[in-house]
């Protein structure tokens, strides 16, 4: 089985989906003021379908206040593919990634030069948590994280060289160990290691991207899929049968977005870039945020929208690893925790 996940592990960094919205695409020199201009929108795959609506609103918002035009350039690929797409030279205006150490990376290369965190949400325009998506009704009888180490279940998890999805799902499984929610483990760094072992033994597919990952589920591989909430809904919006289960214990998905200061300036777009980060955050749009499964930075968003979603007992976040900056390559580096019980995994199989 895990040779399979093996051979499927995807290490791919420039796999970028372009969409052009408003006209055809144009070259990536600075456009004149004047009635029209263009903002390359670099974001992680699962928002998709929300900033597929919000788009054209504000380009209508826009031009009636303006008279300009916008047109959007939209690519969409794994969060850390695409932090690392921008830093090497992918000349976006704003990204919008799944977690707050893509942005960083663009603020160590340069790129990022004001305090994105500047805003009503500390920079924050979206959130998510950890959930599974389990097939229609549930024949594995899966509750909660205990039960995805049962011997033969398939997973389905991205990869986290590449996918954002794939980090806060490593984060929600070694935290719900260690804060006591995962029965048979104890809980300390060793249960959560052992927990992570027998997990990963059971996956099959590691995408290179949570949207990814979500349609191979839906093609019929695997039992479960480890996955953002809103995925779950999205696809149950568009007609999927799978059902959605909430851990007992998992951890809250913040979504940063933020304006790229060198490739604006570059492109001289920088007051229509401001504009449609300020939209993303207003009430207005926030609610299609939640129309789209994705729960709400604003408060009295969410609160309106509190109904859409089941209860969670315990929910944390980053902040309980210390950050992002602990978590990066304590958890994800070459020779962080997961790559070494990846590694026990692989051991096991090569035997």
């Amino acid at each position: 089985m895990f040779s399979k996940l093996h051979k499927m592990l995807c290490f791919s960094l420039f796999g970028i989906i372009l969409v052009t919205s408003g006209c055809s695409a144009g070259a990536q020199t600075a456009r004149p003021a004047g009635s029209e201009v263009k903002l390359t929108l670099a974001a992680y795959t699962t928002p998709r379908e929300a900033y597929r609506e919000l788009i054209p609103i504000f380009q209508q918002q826009w031009q009636d206040q303006t008279g300009q035009k916008v047109v959007f350039e939209e690519s969409y690929q794994g969060s850390g593919a695409q932090s690392r797409a921008v830093a090497e030279g992918f000349e976006a205006d704003i990204v919008a990634l799944s977690l707050e150490a893509d942005v960083i990376r663009l603020e160590q290369a340069g790129l990022i030069t004001h305090n994105w965190r500047a805003t009503p949400f500390g920079g924050i325009v979206s959130t998510s948590v950890v959930a599974f998506a389990v097939r229609k009704g549930n024949p594995q009888n899966i509750s909660d994280w205990a039960d995805l180490s049962q011997p033969g279940l398939e997973i389905l998890t991205p990869n986290p060289k590449t996918s954002g999805g794939a980090m806060w799902n490593i984060l929600a499984m070694y935290g719900a160990v260690k804060r006591g929610y995962v029965e048979g483990y104890s809980p300390d760094d060793a249960g959560a290691r052992e927990f992570m072992l027998a997990l990963l033994n059971n996956v099959t597919v590691m995408d290179k991207a949570a949207r990814d990952s979500i349609v191979n589920f839906e093609k019929g591989i695997g039992d479960v899929a480890i996955t953002y909430e809103n995925e779950v809904l999205v696809g149950q919006q568009a007609g999927q049968t799978y059902e959605l289960v909430l851990p007992t214990s998992t951890i809250q998905i913040d979504n940063p977005i933020a304006l790229v200061d060198t490739y604006v300036d570059r492109h001289g777009n920088r007051e229509a870039a401001e504009a449609f980060i300020d939209f993303c955050l207003s009430p207005q749009a926030q609610k299609i945020f939640t129309r789209y499964g994705l729960r709400s930075p604003d408060p009295a968003v969410a609160q309106a929208a509190a109904d859409t979603y089941p209860p969670i007992q315990d929910l944390f976040t980053i902040d309980y690893f210390d950050g992002w900056k602990e978590a990066t390559p304590d958890f994800f580096g070459d020779n962080g925790i997961f790559f070494q019980v990846f590694a026990q995994v692989q051991n096991i199989h090569n035997e």
